[in-house]
């Protein structure tokens, strides 16, 4: 499947809110939820507003994974941007999962910020039974730091998180 990816715009609120919406059990599957608030359109507007603002400023990039016809099918986001570090994070949408989306749209990303912004590193965490995230990320180039401590209980799985750092 050809992608693309693509900042957030204002423009993209309603179908990135379908989208979240559609994928929801899917997400909270392998993620800690986001709340119920952020499932009322309203507040999902607010909140992509202030993520529009964030990236206006360039203290985070947001990003649309997108196919041909330019039907959302994931989001990537480069958040927290400080002192040459910035946190990343992507979801792809269960219709589109093993299909490779996810590693092509992080190469993408990744060649889209090398070398600017003045970002040297760039980390990312996931839950331990999330192995498909894991496998992205090194495939990515980017290398297992460490495991938390604590576990947490998500879906009646014990989990913790796991985190990665990529070094240009």
């Amino acid at each position: 499947m050809d992608i693309t990816i693509e900042k957030l715009h204002d423009t993209d609120a309603e179908n990135l809110y379908k989208f979240e919406l559609e994928n929801r059990i899917f997400f909270e599957e392998m993620v800690p939820s986001r709340g119920d608030d952020y499932y009322n359109f309203e507040t999902f507007k607010e909140r992509n507003k202030a993520l529009l603002d964030e990236q206006a400023q360039g203290l985070s990039y947001f990003y649309l994974i997108k196919n041909k016809d330019g039907s959302i099918v994931g989001r990537m986001n480069l958040v927290d941007i400080e002192n040459g570090l910035g946190h990343i994070g992507y979801r792809v949408g269960k219709a589109y999962t093993g299909k490779g989306i996810a590693n092509r749209a992080l190469k993408l990303l990744l060649e889209t910020i090398r070398n600017k912004q003045g970002i040297k590193e760039v980390s990312a965490k996931t839950t331990t039974n999330n192995m498909a995230s894991q496998k992205v990320l090194e495939k990515n180039g980017f290398k297992y730091m460490a495991a938390s401590d604590e576990e947490f209980l998500m879906n009646g799985q014990k989990v913790k998180f796991v985190y990665y750092l990529l070094t240009n």
